[in-house]
């Protein structure tokens, strides 16, 4: 039997367009700017609001999304669409001197198995100092983390 899911984000903004829902949940990202270098016209951080979902069509807004490490981008496609498929098989890569990034079908459980975070896409934190734990806040610059 399928746990329950009890994730609710604290802040979610939602952009809506022509067959496609953004959601940017702040909380999760890191700035890693990647949704910025593939779409500038769409995600533009001295815009306001900063996401233009009218900017580009459905299909090239889900790949930018699609590349945010975090999670913190997800989209809904309303035109019946496919929405996104986790990476198969799930993998978990730690990166040098940084976080873990997991991409897949991923279920963050709680201690007593119900899931807090269904995700396709997650950073996780390895140095333990996120603020935002168990996820990446990039803490670890300032900690001078290192590993391999």
């Amino acid at each position: 039997m399928e746990a329950e899911t009890r994730y609710r984000p604290e802040v979610l903004r939602e952009y809506e367009g022509e067959g496609i829902v953004v959601h940017w949940e702040p909380k999760l990202c890191i700035h890693a700017a990647n949704c910025i270098r593939q779409l500038p016209g769409v995600f533009d951080p001295n815009a306001r609001p900063w996401v233009s979902v009218d900017a580009a069509g459905p299909d090239d807004i889900l790949a930018a999304v699609q590349s945010c490490p975090t999670g913190a981008l997800r989209y809904q496609r309303t035109d019946g669409t496919p929405q996104e498929i986790p990476d198969v098989p799930t993998t978990i890569q730690s990166i040098r001197n940084g976080p873990m990034i997991v991409r897949g079908e991923i279920k963050m459980l709680d201690s007593n198995g119900h899931v807090v975070r269904p995700a396709t896409r997650m950073v996780l934190c390895r140095c333990g100092q996120s603020q935002n734990k168990p996820y990446c806040d990039l803490s670890h610059r300032a900690a001078g983390f290192e590993a391999d």
